[in-house]
């Protein structure tokens, strides 16, 4: 579980300003670490945070990111990369793009930007912050105006700027336990192994004679 940080002081928080929606249901206390030790908790990764995109949020917006990364174990550098933010964790690199403020005229530049990031990044996450209902609209048309891919890359449309860097750490967070687990490989395994014992079910069931075909079904 990750931690939660106290939120007060702020003046803004994106580049414009988007109003903290999801603030209004939340506690303003932290939270609390699971019941057990957490084997991700001491020295969990490494945070790299675009110059170009810290530059163009407000400055309370990146004091909250840079606590709340502190407060669950990441070590945050400022470097000139593409994405807004590249997590490496447990051993795997997960990119994300970060739209702090949805301007449908500069829809364009976005949805290029992330087809050409998907190109070079195995992981990568596009989350963007949709306070209004006239936002979330005009997200959804360009969203199929463009032509893209359900899951690829994945959207998490969120209420304000500090619920959606909660939901890519999570997600970083969740990437790197399932490489260091190795998850993915067992569930591979495992489905692999269940197709198997399907086709040598069909295979017995073929082999019987007379077997009408409507019981392979």
């Amino acid at each position: 579980m990750l931690r939660r940080c106290f939120r007060s002081g702020r003046g803004g928080s994106g580049a414009a300003g988007a109003a903290p929606v999801g603030e209004r249901r939340r506690s303003s206390s932290p939270g609390v670490q699971g019941g057990g030790a957490d084997p991700l908790r001491r020295g969990r990764g490494v945070c790299m945070m675009s110059n170009s995109w810290r530059d163009k949020q407000h400055p309370n917006l990146i004091n909250f990111l840079a606590t709340f990364l502190a407060a669950n174990s990441y070590r945050l550098n400022f470097l000139s990369v593409s994405p807004d933010f590249i997590f490496n964790n447990g051993g795997t690199s997960v990119a994300f793009v970060f739209e702090t403020n949805w301007d449908s005229e500069k829809e364009a530049a976005v949805f290029s930007r992330v087809n050409t990031l998907k190109r070079q990044f195995k992981h990568l996450y596009v989350a963007v912050v949709l306070p209004t209902g006239e936002q979330i609209d005009s997200f959804n048309k360009s969203y199929f105006k463009y032509g893209m891919e359900l899951g690829c890359p994945t959207f998490v449309p969120v209420c304000d700027p500090e619920m959606g860097f909660e939901k890519i750490v999570r997600i970083a967070h969740a990437r790197g336990v399932c490489k260091k687990q190795d998850i993915i490989t067992t569930m591979r395994d495992e489905r692999a192994q269940a197709v198997e014992c399907m086709d040598a079910f069909l295979r017995v069931l073929t082999s019987i004679p007379a077997c009408p075909s409507y019981w392979l079904h």
